[in-house]
């Protein structure tokens, strides 16, 4: 009973948080069709604050962490990042009827991350007192390279219309991962007195930046929920089950990998997240012809709210009954 209690209040903690309240805001806004709305340079400027903020924080941390404690979880990511995608596409092409680049498409989503997922998911655990391990930026950009380019290499296979090598520079240069680690890098080679001079604009203030970026993605998640309906349903299943699956996953390897219930709840949100960033960008240069309204209905409109608001705290009650 005291173990229902408290994971109905932990629950109950994340719904009301700031962030997700803030979220849910923006869903409202589109559902009352209010003229809210960020301009787009006003996005692209909290996401970069975000990402490098985040990259600047895991530099400091990784600079006390040694490449013992790193290796293992490192690995573990990577295989994370080859076998999801490899299991979305399978659903999706043999059980959804998809075509072959339209389930490729979906699949790079899928293998890929959601950088937003991953901040709710540290936010959540520090709310919690048990912030995660500091090299989590860096574990981000291993799970986002490899599934991108393995599904668009299942989607080309044979055919010759698409350089993996230049999918992978695209995905190495693309925004999300070049401030994540140019931000680790920074944090890694700065001294603490040259850093300390930067905290007060990009450590303490972040909560608030993202807030504001979650009611944006509020925005944006609800102008693609209209398409649910002729997304079909098996997409608004998988949309569902495949995060749980995948979360589930990557808390057993998380536990597995030495992490602890901190983090392996950290990274089974990451396994269970969908790229509405990184993925679109390079589908949208290797597989012109995929659906976006299939693969980014299903991964910014249904998967990312479930994530927001009920996946991260049941992969934080998995970490902790297997743990």
């Amino acid at each position: 009973m005291l173990l229902l209690a408290a994971t109905h209040s932990l629950w109950l903690s994340n719904l009301l948080s700031p962030v997700t309240l803030a979220f849910l805001l923006g869903l409202l806004a589109v559902a009352v069709r209010s003229d809210l709305r960020f301009p787009e340079a006003a996005t692209s400027m909290l996401s970069v604050y975000l990402l490098l903020a985040i990259g600047l924080k895991g530099g400091v941390a990784l600079a006390e962490t040694s490449l013992a404690v790193v290796w293992v979880p490192a690995l573990v990511t990577i295989a994370l990042g080859l076998v999801t995608p490899l299991t979305s596409y399978g659903a999706l092409r043999w059980l959804g009827r998809l075509s072959r680049v339209d389930a490729a498409a979906i699949a790079a989503h899928y293998g890929s991350v959601s950088a937003v997922t991953f901040l709710a998911a540290l936010a959540y655990v520090e709310a919690l007192g048990t912030p995660a391990q500091g090299f989590f930026p860096g574990l981000v950009a291993l799970l986002e390279v490899p599934a991108i380019v393995l599904a668009l290499a299942i989607a080309r296979r044979g055919d010759g219309r698409v350089s993996l090598g230049r999918t992978l520079a695209h995905v190495l240069t693309g925004k999300s991962v070049l401030l994540l680690l140019g931000g680790m890098a920074i944090g890694l080679v700065c001294d603490a007195s040259s850093l300390a001079k930067v905290k007060p604009f990009f450590v303490d203030p972040f909560q608030g930046v993202l807030l504001l970026f979650l009611l944006d993605l509020g925005i944006v998640a609800g102008q693609h929920l209209r398409h649910v309906r002729t997304a079909g349903w098996f997409l608004a299943v998988f949309a569902v089950v495949a995060p749980v699956a995948h979360g589930a996953l990557g808390v057993g390897a998380g536990l597995l990998a030495g992490l602890g219930p901190t983090g392996a709840t950290v990274l089974g949100a990451m396994t269970a997240s969908a790229s509405y960033i990184a993925a679109p960008a390079a589908v949208r240069m290797a597989l012109p012809e995929a659906n976006p309204g299939l693969y980014l209905t299903a991964s910014l409109g249904i998967t990312f709210p479930f994530n927001l608001t009920f996946g991260i705290p049941l992969y934080a009650d998995l970490a902790q009954l297997w743990s």
